[in-house]
């Protein structure tokens, strides 16, 4: 058994209300009025709990799992836990007034073959346990003080005079009545009412009493989970159909679907209603909310309602439809669907098409070679439909392994009619007509990134090629999931020499757009780092601006010679030896963004934060700083997807520690290359020897420069 300590009552205030109050939510699953008809203090912690209008809370207050009804004040630095105000049923009901005093504590519990629950109360300062004849508070107030105010004996409280260790603990001072008796004799036990009430006190001493050591014996504790839950579960059906009714489903609807459920009786028909409104939620706001999001709270709402089936049978909508919405935000369009994208191209993408062509045949050929790209920091920020929707920036440098840059294509054109493509894996494919690739390709297609660059580039439909052919090449000289960007760079590779061979924009701005394209069209899904970190040059820090067209700007950095050696002596580039692909990863991601998860959202916000962090320091030349912006991104890569280590990397990073200012591994994680930055050349040296040495981890150290451009 472990025994967890949180605090006192008065720790915790304290705590929320220290300098550091922005770290704290200070609403979460609650219906709170609007603040023309309600007194809240902003600095006060409303949890789980219902908030009626004409209520009052004072500051630094907390009130978790309540329904605080009208005509109710409370103090400032209170607690209230799991209070039910009695609210009226009719009209001419009289509104129950009650104030909790500031400092001081509400709770209420439910007992053990009691159909009724208990009101407990005390100072925030009073300790149960201090002695009645001492130094013992009851409410603020000494107990001498409270009983002659009242007019109680301590027989009243005790079972006899002689009793030993009195004090609050044991004092039998809660009455056991119906609610709105029980809040009248709070309000006369707290002194509020200033004199001695003989009918309030007669009420008291007839009513059955607990002491706070009884009550610990007595709760019912399987009675207050289930209303908690219960509580809970009415208040997130609330939320919920706020969200869906009148705004643009921004809250995370799988969470509070979730906590519906905790209803078991009404939870899932309820989830069915909801079921009911999917259909018309993008078309009421099909202008501001995303497809894929409308898509993803229906998907949610179908396992809610245990109708895994059809949730499965719609999931491929959500993919189809954040394709869709990358494509548009890069073509300027809206197609239909990706997976026509040949048709779509070739009506809005008409200035690659030459009415007049000449068909004598002339020789091409164009080589592109590429460098791989490692990430010290911002990946996913990257991602559609983050992208699409909100800045991305990311700090990424172009580098090249054992001297030279391991990715490639060399494309040429053929006086024989059709396209033959070939791979470094022997594979070899002839075709005879462009126009018969078309989209959705096998994943086990191995020719299925070059289809589709040939799709995105529209040179399928450029009639210059109907009277010549294509031989692609392409090599990646990298290991297979190195978490480099290997595929995406060698997209750019293929999509650059095919736009060079046609004459049109290959730009790197362009590339890097038509391959965001291509990923979606293959149905891998992917951001810009890859691309941006393999066709620019050097160390840069990228912005992605959301918007029609997704705009992104490349800042190279203009590091010193010394900067760049520095690097290249303290940086080790380690291939783990791991092999995990990105897709697997990036779908869980992207599918907690859609849900709107709190946690994964801070956390990309955090990498995009750290991104020019990071940038400030290799600026000012601090490889050490870098080091650490690089620990809490791997920190919160782990937070995203707990599955990005395993405990082969755990141990090798453990390993590493001793010798390095900062690791991490590239890309999405859970294998591939590790990046381990030492805290100089001699421990970059050491560790080398170490890893070499070590048959244990079986890691390959390579040899790399930064790519500086070609």
């Amino acid at each position: 058994m472990v025994f967890m300590h949180f605090g006192t009552s008065s720790e915790i205030l304290d705590h929320l209300s220290e300098c550091r109050e922005g770290l704290v939510g200070r609403r979460h699953l609650c219906s709170i009025p609007a603040t023309t008809v309600s007194d809240i203090a902003a600095s006060a912690v409303i949890l789980s709990s219902k908030i009626s209008s004409g209520v009052s809370i004072g500051e630094d207050s907390i009130v978790y799992d309540s329904s605080i009804s009208s005509g109710i004040q409370i103090g400032s630095q209170t607690i209230i836990v799991g209070v039910t105000f009695p609210a009226p049923v009719n009209k001419n009901d009289q509104e129950i007034h009650f104030m909790l005093p500031d400092r001081h504590c509400l709770w209420q519990v439910p007992l053990l073959g009691c159909s009724d629950k208990v009101l407990v109360y005390c100072g925030l300062h009073d300790n149960p346990k201090n002695p009645f004849c001492k130094d013992g508070t009851f409410c603020g107030r000494p107990w001498k003080q409270v009983l002659k105010g009242l007019g109680l004996h301590e027989t009243d409280l005790f079972k006899s005079s002689d009793m030993k260790d009195k004090c609050l603990w044991n004092a039998k001072i809660f009455p056991v009545l119906p609610d709105t008796n029980m809040l009248k004799l709070a309000t006369w036990l707290m002194g509020l009412t200033g004199r001695i009430n003989e009918p309030w006190l007669t009420m008291w001493r007839n009513a059955r009493r607990v002491s706070l050591e009884e009550l610990h014996r007595s709760i019912d504790y399987l009675k207050m989970c289930t209303a908690s839950s219960h509580h809970q579960a009415d208040l997130a059906g609330g939320i919920a159909k706020a969200c869906i009714d009148h705004g643009l489903v921004g809250r995370n609807l799988s969470q509070l679907f979730n906590q519906i459920l905790q209803n078991d009786v009404s939870g899932v028909e309820l989830c069915k209603n909801f079921l009911d409104l999917c259909p018309n939620l993008h078309a009421k706001n099909a202008k501001i909310l995303p497809k894929s999001r409308a898509y993803q709270v229906q998907v949610d709402l179908l396992r809610a309602c245990n109708d895994e089936m059809l949730a499965c049978q719609l999931e491929p909508r959500v993919w189809d439809a954040v394709a869709s919405e990358t494509a548009s935000a890069v073509t300027h369009s809206s197609p239909e669907n990706l997976h026509k994208v040949s048709k779509f191209l070739s009506s809005g993408c008409q200035h690659y098409i030459t009415e007049c062509v000449d068909q004598s045949f002339y020789y091409k050929k164009v080589k592109v070679e590429l460098p791989v790209r490692v990430d010290f920091v911002g990946g996913w920020s990257d991602t559609p439909p983050w992208s699409l929707e909100r800045a991305g920036c990311v700090l990424n440098m172009a580098i090249n392994l054992e001297e030279t840059s391991p990715i490639g294509t060399i494309v040429e054109t053929m006086e024989v009619i059709g396209c033959q493509m070939i791979d470094d894996a022997g594979h070899d494919l002839q075709l005879s007509d462009l126009g018969s690739i078309n989209a959705p390709f096998d994943e086990s297609d191995p020719f299925r990134l070059v289809k589709s660059a040939l799709l995105v580039t529209n040179i399928v439909n450029d009639r210059s090629f109907q009277s010549k052919g294509l031989k692609i090449k392409t090599w990646a000289n990298v290991p297979r999931g190195s978490g480099l960007g290997t595929s995406s760079i060698l997209a750019a590779a293929v999509v650059k020499a095919l736009l060079q061979i046609m004459d049109e924009d290959h730009c790197n701005e362009n590339v890097a757009r038509l391959v965001l394209l291509l990923e979606q069209l293959m149905g891998t899904g992917g951001g810009w780092q890859d691309q941006i970190g393999g066709l620019y040059p050097g160390i840069k820090f990228t912005t992605s601006f959301p918007g029609t067209p997704l705009r992104l700007q490349v800042v190279p950095l203009l590091a010193s010679p010394q900067l760049i050696s520095k690097l290249q002596e303290r940086l080790l580039v380690v291939f783990t030896g791991q092999v995990r692909l990105a897709h697997q990863v990036l779908q869980k991601v992207v599918t907690r963004y859609l849900q709107r998860d709190n946690i994964l959202i801070s956390s990309i916000k955090r990498l995009a934060a750290l991104a020019k962090a990071g940038r400030e320091a290799l600026m000012n030349s601090d490889i050490d700083e870098l080091g650490e912006i690089m620990l809490e991104a791997w920190r919160l890569h782990q937070e995203l997807d707990p599955y990005c280590s395993n405990t082969f990397v755990d141990s090798l990073f453990e390993f590493s520690e001793p010798f390095c200012s900062g690791y991490k591994l590239v890309g999405a994680g859970g294998g591939g290359f590790a990046l381990l930055l030492t805290r100089n050349a001699n421990s970059a040296r050491q560790l080398k020897h170490a890893l070499e040495c070590k048959p244990d981890f079986n890691v390959q150290v390579y040899n790399w420069t930064v790519f500086v451009g070609n």
